[in-house]
């Protein structure tokens, strides 16, 4: 079978790429053909655009690279005419995907998979008709959204697994013999922007602890160590880069900006503060308070539907804040709930691998179209 997948950034190059090797193993004719990065592209297959020419945020920067985003989003819907793949996967990044998969829908008859559906139930909970209208088949990583698709809005969708679960179990599988250590890490999101506004309140906030910790920092992947300095100079600071899980498997606690990163911090049984610093902090509550949809940053708390982690967002942030939440955390009874509550959010996710799970219903769905 003929495979397009689309990414838009690098938790999809990763997630794609893992989804591409399960397709390879259930189907040995698989060919691949993307919008990636360089995990996909080492997984094989051809490569269109890397996803660093898709991936602006904010409104100012998709603005200014409006062009940009329109030739490329031209280019892929005619390349994917030319190819004529069996299914068109996509991969989370919704405002370029959703426009892919309404043109796949009304000038094709390829079947459209979304692969880690859209966060609608958090931001824009519209696009749910779109979705209806142009996805044949949603998979699912989080078990919440079953009941917000299937209940609310009657659209059936497949929870998989959760990738991030199935990584961490691997890696506790390949490494399992890792201490805990003296250390706090920091986790300040993976892009420049989130770094900057989330960092240095994060170091501030640990200031005192350096005698007693070391205090770590998870560099992102793509991000040069020069970024990092500027934000660290005489701080008692040190940095990692591409050993995020190795941090994890040694740390006492963790300050960590929203994402996956929550997460994974969860799975690795550190007690963490989340910290989410926003500009316009009061406007920023607001609108968390009014338009978005849920109660909840963190996917930590998400999945468990209730308060596991302390979340510092908008109005809450503060480098005292920081301070006051971390202390509870290190030692004592805040600690050992937090420990239990991380049990709770396992359990919900399970043990099923995501990949897997995603790949063999795509392949029997084109298989039955197919006879």
């Amino acid at each position: 079978m003929k495979y397009y997948l689309i990414v838009g950034e690098a938790s999809g190059d990763l997630h794609a790429s893992h989804l591409m090797r399960s397709l390879k193993e259930i189907d040995v004719d698989a060919q691949f053909r993307f919008f990636g990065g360089d995990m996909m592209t080492a997984v094989g297959g051809t490569r269109v655009r890397h996803y660093k020419e898709l991936a602006y945020m904010g409104f100012v920067p998709v603005l200014m690279h409006l062009p940009t985003i329109l030739r490329n989003m031209k280019m892929c819907k005619q390349d994917i005419v030319e190819w004529q793949p069996d299914c068109v996967i996509l991969v989370d990044y919704p405002g370029f995907n959703l426009k892919i998969a309404e043109y796949v829908k009304s000038h094709t008859n390829i079947p459209v998979y979304y692969y880690i559906s859209p966060k609608i139930w958090a931001w824009k909970e519209y696009r749910i008709k779109n979705i209806k209208r142009d996805v044949d088949e949603l998979y699912s990583i989080l078990p919440f959204e079953v009941d917000f698709f299937e209940k609310k809005h009657n659209y059936p969708i497949h929870y998989v697994g959760n990738p991030t679960a199935d990584e961490v179990r691997e890696y506790f599988h390949a490494s399992p013999a890792a201490k805990k250590e003296n250390i706090i890490a920091l986790l300040a999101g993976s892009r420049k922007q989130e770094i900057k506004d989330n960092l240095p309140p994060m170091i501030e906030a640990v200031n005192g602890y350096e005698n007693t910790y070391q205090i770590v920092v998870a560099g992102a992947p793509g991000i040069e160590p020069e970024y990092y300095q500027q934000f660290m100079q005489d701080a008692k600071v040190n940095i990692v880069f591409g050993k995020t899980y190795d941090l994890l498997a040694k740390s006492h606690a963790a300050l960590a900006t929203s994402g996956t990163a929550t997460l994974e911090t969860c799975l690795f049984g550190v007690p963490q503060v989340v910290c989410y610093k926003t500009p316009l902090p009061k406007i920023a509550g607001f609108v968390r308070r009014h338009m978005l949809k849920v109660k909840y940053v963190s996917l930590v708390n998400l999945v468990a539907g209730r308060e596991v982690v302390r979340e510092l967002v908008a109005e809450s942030f503060s480098v005292a804040n920081i301070r006051t939440e971390l202390a509870k955390i290190l030692d004592g009874d805040a600690r050992q709930q937090m420990l239990e509550g991380y049990k709770e959010v396992s359990r919900a996710l399970g043990d099923e691998k995501a990949p897997d799970n995603a790949a063999r219903m795509m392949f029997e769905r084109l298989l039955k179209m197919k006879h």
